[in-house]
């Protein structure tokens, strides 16, 4: 029995048999539906983190981290007060009434989960909790700092019951800093953290921004905090595992959300370049090339226009492919020219062509598909309930049926994130918990002792745990190794959370096929960190002299050994596989059917290393019906319907999100998969095969908006930066002083109102009927608006902010990259980037772990303590230590090109 399971009085407060009762509504037979469905099978190996407990103790913030916990089939418990959790007043709602039972919101972060009852202002429900939390294996938390201490059962008390509890903190602005206190939503997140600086439409040629930096829609600061802290249980929870210890760990949604943009950060750090916003498509330095086509019936198609030299992703082919397209139309005159004038003429009209065609056809003839048969990264810009019936994610099962039994439906909810046959996502067969349904069962289930698996010994967990950090402390992965042959940010980026966390991460590249990163963003200036820093101005991008000086690069595979090889050689390919019996995942992002092509598919692994996890990630996964189709971030965000979600409402186009969003995603995916996945063979020895997909991940994060048209038959509809499901008014971006400048505010509450009337000098605003409660309010919000940025419009960004957090209104500069770099003092706290070595370009700022783990921090340097590798840098260590070649044999295999 677990320590702490006694009370005085000799009997359990998990003892339900002669306790006074508990108040929990809604009781009915549900509950034995879940038991019926689940109990059976909540002690076997079948999910990567079944036997695991989970008390959640959360609202919005939270609970994603809770569902994915789940998901992964961890058994989630989600605590709620007699009245039950605040989400539940989330909309939408089933047909539009407002029912704590039928917030679609609720069902979508709380399927999977548990509910129970406690009123831990009681002694009876602080009992039961401090019971509940010393049989927990992770305690989700993200209460007010002193919420649980003054209650008695805060992580000290909690962590004296029950050493190996890991305690994750998920706050706004964490527990510390001149910001913790600050009031905060998603739509301030997104403000401060950057992203909507990257989001938004193109301006006027003359008069700059005529519209708002725009937050995307639905709940996205904390889908990336969630990813952030998910990442950083499972590693804490991998110490455990080792140790038996556990460890409080906090995330703060600040530094979560900072760091998700991508090119605007090494852009401005490397070179002082600030990037502006354009229609959905990158921000960028400088005006590149429109990305949308209209269709006759007024949808969108995304062309990716690599078949333009001007764009950043061009390649040699596409113009032939383009062109083909065209000609299957009969729109190709005048582009097959011999002249080399005439033919980059020709090139160039290919876009004006390629738009007219989408001009004459209707969405639904899905030119996306010509395109792609032709290797184009083609894509529809669909709303996210047009996926439900498409029939590759049917059949990878994306989305499942999920029964509601009391009125006999059924609807549709978002099943699994990537798809593997030997270990699947657990997606729950019944519908999300009715408020403290599972109190009586919850109770007598976690009372019975239970002890998880021994480790497995030889798998990754169970190694030595090496030496320590730069920081001096242990790593939670140490002795893990891991084969990256990942690509750009989609899948490299996955690596460098698991060197962050102390694995041993081996980049392999050849340069036939280097890593497109290495020419990225954030090129490196010819006189480094002291031409940089003496910058008053953008500098100019310089042409790279060799693969090792690019910022990006260097950034997201921080941490990782770099191997060069050459997989296409005979020799390449058995030094691959000795290496593959040496390491606990291998990890790809090729094409999907290259590992197999290459003779290297799952079987061909497995008898190399029969406990291998083999992950891999691409637009759309290789199971299915897709697995050829060609994608990169924002063909993957087009599909999903993330772009159609970020943009004022119609007849605006969607704005989509401003960088490659779904990459970051695809990182965090697929390390998400390989932590877990580790878990999953410390216990039963085993590896296992993921397939992992960009769009998928995109569209876990629309299941609100799928549930909607599941069960009120509505389909998306833009809404700008309003705020409909949390009600709130005023709810915008605002101009202030200079040029761009932009502030967020949120008002919820009639409080917060008066102090916002007060605080731009406007009190008769409280007293106006138009404003006289938060539906008035809502419903006169245009008026609103302008009637606030007309007051904000003369006033600094900052002094404002300030000013009216200090009155309790939430309120966010919406930062650039040089803000969050240069005068954010809330990043500069948590030490959101810390300094890293390159071996060639220097010592330059790198975003670190966005996680704070108090036992075991995550360090962005990894192992070998620096940012991204050389180009081959480690070759001649890794093959001598890993492969046990000798100096004569790794100069001949660099002599005749294998390394």
């Amino acid at each position: 029995m677990l320590p702490g399971s006694q009370r005085v009085d000799g009997k359990s407060p998990l003892d339900i048999s002669t306790a006074q009762p508990l108040y929990w509504p809604n009781q009915c037979s549900a509950g034995c539906l879940w038991m019926q469905a689940v109990s059976s099978g909540r002690t076997g190996m079948d999910h990567y983190l079944d036997g695991f407990r989970v008390l959640e103790l959360a609202d919005e913030t939270g609970e994603y981290v809770g569902k994915v916990l789940a998901g992964l089939g961890a058994d989630v418990v989600k605590v709620e007060g007699v009245a039950g959790g605040t989400t539940r007043d989330i909309g939408p709602f089933r047909n539009d009434v407002p029912d704590r039972e039928a917030s679609l919101f609720f069902w979508h972060y709380n399927h999977g989960k548990r509910s129970i009852v406690l009123d831990l202002d009681t002694k009876i429900g602080q009992e039961r909790f401090h019971a509940l939390a010393s049989r927990a294996d992770v305690l989700i938390d993200t209460r007010q700092r002193s919420y649980l201490e003054s209650r008695g059962i805060g992580y000290a008390t909690l962590k004296a019951l029950n050493p190996s509890l890991v305690y994750a903190r998920i706050r706004p602005f964490g527990d510390s800093g001149p910001w913790a206190d600050f009031q905060a939503s998603d739509l301030i997140h997104l403000a401060l953290g950057g992203v909507m600086m990257n989001c938004g439409y193109d301006p006027h040629p003359q008069k700059g921004y005529e519209t708002p930096p725009i937050a995307p829609q639905m709940w996205h600061a904390y889908h990336i905090a969630g990813e952030a802290a998910v990442i950083a249980v499972l590693g804490a929870l991998a110490y455990r595992r080792r140790t038996g210890r556990g460890q409080p760990l906090t995330v703060s949604i600040h530094n979560a959300v900072s760091q998700n943009t991508e090119t605007d950060l090494p852009d401005w750090v490397y070179l002082r370049q600030p990037h502006h916003r354009q229609t959905c498509r990158h921000s960028f330095r400088t005006t590149s090339v429109p990305s949308l086509a209209i269709t006759k019936d007024g949808r969108y198609m995304l062309p990716y226009k690599t078949y333009l030299q001007s764009s950043p992703t061009f390649t040699a082919d596409a113009p032939r492919a383009a062109a083909a397209v065209l000609a299957k139309f009969g729109m190709d005159e005048g582009l097959h020219e011999t002249d080399d004038k005439a033919r980059l003429a020709a090139q160039e009209r290919l876009a004006v062509l390629v738009d007219r065609l989408c001009g004459r056809l209707m969405f639904s003839d899905d030119l996306w598909r010509d395109g792609q048969e032709r290797g184009l990264p083609w894509a529809p810009v669909r709303r996210p309930e047009e996926n439900v019936t498409d029939e590759h994610w049917i059949a990878r099962k994306t989305f499942a049926a999920i029964k509601h039994p009391e009125d006999g439906t059924e609807y549709t909810y978002l099943g699994a994130r990537w798809y593997s046959e030997d270990a699947p996502w657990k997606v729950e067969k019944i519908r999300p918990p009715r408020l403290g349904e599972h109190s009586d069962i919850v109770l007598r289930e976690w009372a019975a002792p239970r002890d998880l698996p021994p480790l497995v010994a030889g798998t990754g967990l169970a190694r030595s745990h090496g030496r320590p950090s730069a920081v001096g402390k242990p790593f939670a992965l140490a002795g893990v190794r891991v084969l990256d042959l990942g690509w750009m940010l989609a899948s490299a980026g996955a690596g460098r959370y698991l060197s962050a966390l102390g694995a041993e991460v081996i980049k392999v590249e050849h340069i036939d096929r280097i890593d497109g990163l290495r020419y990225g963003a954030g090129r490196c200036p010819s006189g480094g960190r002291a031409e940089r820093d003496a910058a008053t101005a953008p500098m100019t991008t310089p042409v790279p002299a060799n693969p090792n000086r690019c910022g990006a690069f260097s950034e997201v595979n921080a941490g990782k050994l770099g191997l060069s090889l050459n997989l296409k050689s005979p020799r390449g390919k058995q030094i691959l596989e000795s290496l593959i019996r040496e390491v606990d995942i291998i990890v790809e992002g090729f094409s999907p059917g290259t590992m197999e092509r290459m003779g290297l598919g799952y079987q061909r692994l497995k008898e190399l290393n029969p406990r291998i996890i083999y992950a891999q990630q691409s637009g759309f996964g290789e199971f299915g019906h897709y697995g050829r189709t060609r994608a990169f971030g924002p063909t993957a965000q087009a599909f999903s319907g993330i772009s159609e979600m970020s943009g004022l409402a119609d007849p605006f186009p969607p704005a989509g999100i401003g960088y490659s969003y779904l990459d970051w995603f695809g990182a965090y995916n697929l390390a998400t998969a390989m932590l877990a996945a580790l878990h999953r063979q410390a216990t039963t020895g085993q590896g296992c095969h993921i397939d992992g997909s960009q769009t998928e991940v995109g569209l876990y994060l629309t299941g609100t908006a799928i549930l909607d048209h599941s069960v009120n038959g509505r389909r998306w509809s833009r809404y700008g930066n309003c705020s409909p499901y949390k009600k709130a008014a005023p709810h915008g971006a605002y101009r202030t002083r200079g040029n761009d400048a932009w502030i967020a505010i949120a008002v919820f509450t009639e409080q917060q109102w008066e102090a916002l009337a007060t605080g731009l000098g406007h009190r008769e605003w409280i007293d106006d009927p138009r404003f006289s409660d938060l539906d008035t309010r809502y419903r006169n919000q245009d008026v609103l608006d302008r009637l606030i940025e007309k007051e904000t419009t003369t006033q600094d960004g900052y002094d404002l902010m300030y000013r009216l957090q200090a009155a309790g209104v939430a309120a966010g500069v919406c930062q650039t990259a040089q803000d969050r770099c240069e005068r954010d003092p809330q990043l500069r706290h948590e030490g959101w980037q810390i300094e890293l070595p390159q071996s060639e370009i220097g010592t330059w700022p790198v975003k670190d772990f966005p996680a704070n783990l108090k036992e075991t921090p995550g360090y962005a340097g990894g192992p070998p303590g620096r940012a991204g590798p050389n180009y081959g840098e480690d070759t001649e260590a890794i093959l001598s230590e890993i492969c046990g070649l000798c100096a004569a044999e790794i100069a001949e295999l660099r002599e005749v090109g294998v390394i």
